[in-house]
């Protein structure tokens, strides 16, 4: 069971890894590039390690899948899901649009997430059976009765891997305008009502699982590129919309090449 205490938990969580992030922000800190090229900090380790001494001690059975720490009883029915810094990029170019994510998932289906962005300290909180709320209020998504009035944000071109950049910039083409970067906190303007769809290729878990109850509780949607919800086993090609309405013209843009035709 997921109860009104986790959320409150994950606040705390939240609350403790701004702590440790906000003394390295456009300061000098040292920065090491893992295997993939993505960089990591002290920041990210910091936080990443304040978040877990917290859960040690108040949810010694609950799992925890982090991004800088690895995994800890990953088999467990309830397991948070970290990401100290989402958009590290952006942090290490002094970018207050980087956030921390946090995620409980129970049997794999997020269940609570937290978007914080620790500089603004801007926080959007969302639990499966609640409103998403953005600084303690309720947010809404909204509505977008057509792909060519939408907004529609993503990372970063490079972010696609083969053949997706071309689906991508196939429904982008059908979209009012484009915003490039933001990582997590592109999700947090979908609920706010500000964006109007993200696609993403390629996240992992860590990036993926706090999106969901944010985007969801806001009104909004999410899913893979098939339509199918998202869980602890998607393969990390996203879509969040602002209003589930569009999620077949979404579909069918990514769905085609640039001849038109269908793929499976």
């Amino acid at each position: 069971m997921t109860t009104l205490d986790d959320l409150a938990l994950a606040h705390r969580l939240a609350d403790a890894a701004g702590h440790a992030i906000r003394p390295f922000f456009r300061a000098r800190y040292d920065t090491e590039f893992k295997s993939d090229k993505s960089p990591v900090t002290e920041a990210d380790r910091a936080a990443e390690a304040a978040i877990r001494a917290i859960l040690e001690k108040e949810r010694p059975a609950d799992g925890i899948i982090g991004e800088e720490y690895g995994a800890t009883r990953e088999d467990a029915e309830r397991v948070w899901i970290l990401d100290p810094i989402d958009g590290t990029r952006s942090f290490i170019a002094g970018r207050p649009i980087f956030g921390t994510l946090i995620a409980l998932t129970q049997a794999g289906w997020p269940t609570v997430g937290i978007i914080d962005q620790p500089i603004g300290r801007e926080r959007w909180a969302g639990m499966t059976g609640q409103p998403t709320m953005f600084n303690g209020r309720p947010v809404r998504s909204r509505a977008c009765r057509d792909l060519d009035h939408a907004i529609v944000a993503t990372t970063a071109p490079q972010a696609f891997p083969g053949c997706t950049a071309e689906h991508f910039s196939r429904l982008a083409g059908q979209c009012r305008d484009t915003v490039w970067g933001g990582d997590c906190y592109n999700y947090g303007l979908v609920a706010s009502g500000h964006v109007d769809i993200v696609v993403e290729a390629g996240l992992k878990l860590h990036d993926l699982a706090a999106l969901v109850p944010v985007v969801e509780g806001a009104g909004g949607q999410m899913c893979d590129w098939s339509g199918d919800p998202l869980t602890a086993d998607s393969d990390g090609n996203v879509i969040a919309l602002g209003d589930p309405a569009r999620l077949d013209d979404v579909l069918e843009a990514l769905s085609q090449d640039h001849d038109g035709h269908h793929h499976g």
